[in-house]
């Protein structure tokens, strides 16, 4: 689908990717600090070969400290993905050393194709996902490149002599697009108490005038609820593109009751973008608008991240746009409504691109996440931000160069030592992107 944000800034930077490169190992061997040469190390470049290619999603961590990620690119080549059509992988530590395995490769038909999202953990311990394109299906958005699937990743239940030993994909959904369905899935999906599926699409969902993908489609909310050993899939809400927002590209969170909560990336208001609350209503469900950003001048627009809860049950997001500077912020709930703050603003102009993934928080209140294409070299930073006397902290923890080290990141994990671990899109040995580590 040539016309969704992904593909587009896949395009885009893949014209800059040579000359960001040339220049950042130039600088690398100039002016790299000791300090960050202590603690950051790349642990695998991608080949963009069997194993992979331009992840573009941040990665998960199991109990035993294992990572797990996407690929966008890379693995089985086919007529919808002729980069390869993305692979699910697996990292674990093997002495002193990390151990990378493929665990599934999309054909790009109806197992889907091109993850963007990152999986994550279900409540049976196997992983669940989804992909951008694909799916088998006749799709009302992009026939040419299907809609996307939500899939779920398992180890083949009989011993395995093959290398690599690939999972099994089993498909939960295949979106079809429209009025009556989403389309592109962009986002990971989210677990409810009873094991039933939240997640959002990019585009499908009724027709709208307002929207910028070029297909009218301002994108949903949907439901996949386990039914007589299936999935059911339900659209909660279709954006209007109106104040409602559009296009959204964040995951969801479900608080206690299981009401979701997200951002759209665009429209509202304001035409930059929403943070939105789904509740109940009768049979159907209703949205409740948070905040809704404006387009232009100094503030912050476009949350194209999800967002986090924090103990007291206040919310952190991002925008990956502003006036001068994309941001971090906090919504407080305050008698019966939402109190917006601006907690840091990034420099930069507006050709640039701050954050794109999630927050992370870890026990103390911390904040850590990635700017895409900000920092000392314009190829992405990753940061920290600490609560203190009522203030944030802003410390920036590794710029990257977009040369051996990697350019444009995808988000942080947090292991159980304070150890960070993403990917990026670009740079690398072989100009396919790298994982990489910050030990603390």
């Amino acid at each position: 689908m040539q016309g969704t944000k992904q593909n587009r800034r896949l395009a885009t930077h893949l014209a800059t990717t040579v000359i960001a490169s040339l220049a950042g190992i130039l600088f690398l061997l100039l002016t790299l600090p000791a300090a960050q040469a202590q603690t950051f190390a790349v642990i695998h470049n991608f080949t963009g070969g069997a194993e992979g290619g331009r992840p573009e999603a941040p990665l998960t961590i199991d109990q035993r400290g294992n990572l797990y990620g996407t690929a966008y690119d890379g693995g089985h080549s086919a007529e919808n993905c002729n980069g390869g059509c993305g692979v699910v992988f697996k990292m674990q530590l093997s002495g002193q050393s990390w151990l990378f395995t493929p665990l599934y490769q999309f054909a790009g038909g109806s197992d889907g194709g091109n993850p963007v999202a990152k999986v994550v953990f279900g409540p049976d311990g196997s992983l669940y996902g989804t992909t951008l394109h694909a799916g088998g299906v006749d799709c009302a958005n992009d026939a040419g490149f299907g809609c996307g699937t939500v899939v779920n990743l398992r180890p083949k239940p009989t011993n395995c002599i093959s290398v690599p030993c690939l999972w099994t994909d089993v498909v939960l959904y295949r979106f079809a697009g429209g009025a009556g369905d989403g389309a592109m899935p962009v986002a990971p999906v989210a677990f409810d108490a009873a094991g039933n599926l939240y997640g959002t699409t990019l585009e499908g969902g009724g027709s709208s005038p307002y929207c910028s993908n070029g297909n009218d489609s301002c994108g949903t909310v949907v439901e996949l609820a386990r039914s007589n050993g299936g999935w059911t899939e339900s659209v909660l809400y279709s954006f209007t593109g109106g104040d409602d927002g559009g296009n959204p590209e964040g995951g969801l969170v479900l608080d206690h009751a299981g009401n979701p909560y997200g951002t759209a990336s665009v429209e509202g208001a304001g035409n930059g973008g929403t943070v939105f609350e789904l509740v109940p209503n009768g049979s159907g469900w209703t949205q409740n608008l948070l905040y809704s950003f404006t387009a232009g001048g100094a503030t912050p627009y476009e949350p194209e991240a999800g967002l986090i809860f924090d103990a007291a049950g206040n919310l952190y997001g991002t925008t990956a746009h502003g006036g001068g500077a994309a941001a971090v912020f906090e919504l407080m709930p305050s008698g019966g409504g939402w109190t917006f703050s601006q907690i840091y603003a990034f420099g930069g102009s507006r050709r640039h691109t701050g954050p794109l993934s999630d927050l992370v928080m870890d026990s103390a209140g911390n904040l850590y996440g990635t700017a895409y294409d900000l920092g000392l070299h314009n190829s992405g930073l990753v940061f920290e931000l600490s609560p203190s006397n009522g203030n944030w902290v802003y410390t920036d923890l590794y710029d990257f160069s977009g040369g051996d080290d990697g350019g444009y990141p995808s988000g942080v994990a947090l292991d159980a030592n304070g150890n960070l671990y993403g990917t990026a899109s670009f740079g690398g040995t072989h100009g396919w992107g790298v994982v990489w580590e910050i030990t603390r």
